[in-house]
């Protein structure tokens, strides 16, 4: 806490020789000045000419940005509510829906910019390590799939479709760890401790097509809130999948993935919120132009950064 400065008052002394009272002197004495502290405003001395001209023109700038405000605000607002009001035009729902899927990409150019290739998020210790709770979209799957799962990758330079199980991926690729958290869109997060092969090693291993900029990310086995299949799916760029920390997870916690964690494969990207990261995948495609994603076809956007 800053204390207030005070000014202390120095004041001479009768002399002996004279018996004269010599002049008093007061001299102000301030204490250094808080670097946060509020400095006092300096005073602007301006001619009544030029303080009538800059009145009226933030006056008109102010009006004139009042009234765009209501006019965006106007043009985003659904017909029937305009008819109400009186505005019959059709002010075009095309129009406004590219100006609000602009207005959510803000968000993702910023998360975008923070976590690029050589950009990472925090990590953490294993002293840090907070519960995670099962959040499935819908119902949890019965473990009785694992045992006949495969990972199919589609758009290969090769031309080819590939079926993996979980033996091939173990014993082709090493096994890297990180400590990270997870973001839930829900607003909670965890930290936790995953284990997995890198999809930058896969993308090396299996090339994906030249034309390749989007990897869209399945999962045959999701359910429903009532039991029933409801496949899962969802886009990353590539550049994201080619990020160091962005894990084809197998492990969690020491421990193989349980199908509450989306056993026996699933996505982690921890620059981008718990929607993304698909559990139990079952297909891997690249392609040229971003697909179909599960949840931005009900709103949501599509980069999804944290």
């Amino acid at each position: 806490m800053n204390n207030d400065e005070k000014g202390d008052s120095l004041r001479g002394i009768d002399s002996p020789s004279t018996g004269v009272e010599p002049e008093v002197k007061s001299a102000s004495v301030k204490k250094p000045q808080s670097f946060f502290a509020e400095r006092p405003l300096a005073a602007i001395e301006m001619a009544p000419r030029i303080l009538r001209y800059r009145s009226r023109r933030d006056f008109l700038v102010f009006g004139g940005g009042a009234l765009a405000a209501l006019a965006g605000g106007g043009f985003l607002l659904p017909q029937d509510t305009l008819g109400r009001i009186g505005v019959h035009r059709n002010l075009g729902s095309p129009g406004k829906e590219w100006f609000l899927n602009r207005a959510l990409r803000i968000d993702d150019d910023v998360a975008e910019a923070l976590y690029s290739v050589n950009r990472r998020v925090p990590t953490y210790t294993k002293s840090q390590i907070t519960p995670l709770k099962n959040n499935y979209n819908g119902a949890t799957p019965d473990p009785g799939y694992i045992s006949g799962w495969k990972l199919t990758l589609d758009g290969l330079a090769s031309g080819l479709s590939l079926s993996l199980d979980i033996q091939n991926l173990l014993t082709r690729f090493s096994m890297q760890e990180q400590i990270t958290r997870l973001v839930c869109v829900e607003g909670w997060s965890a930290i936790a401790w995953w284990a997995g092969l890198r999809f930058d090693d896969l993308l090396r291993v299996y090339p994906p097509v030249s034309q390749a900029k989007w990897v869209r990310v399945e999962s045959s086995v999701n359910l429903d809130a009532s039991g029933n299949p409801d496949p899962y799916f969802m886009s990353i760029d590539l550049a994201t999948a080619h990020h160091p920390q962005t894990l084809l997870a197998t492990h969690f916690n020491g421990q193989p993935l349980t199908v509450d964690h989306g056993a026996p494969l699933r996505l982690l990207v921890p620059m981008k919120l718990g929607l993304k990261n698909v559990k139990a995948i079952t297909k891997i495609t690249y392609v040229a132009e971003e697909l179909e994603d599960y949840w931005a076809d009900r709103g949501y956007s599509c980069y999804d950064g944290i």
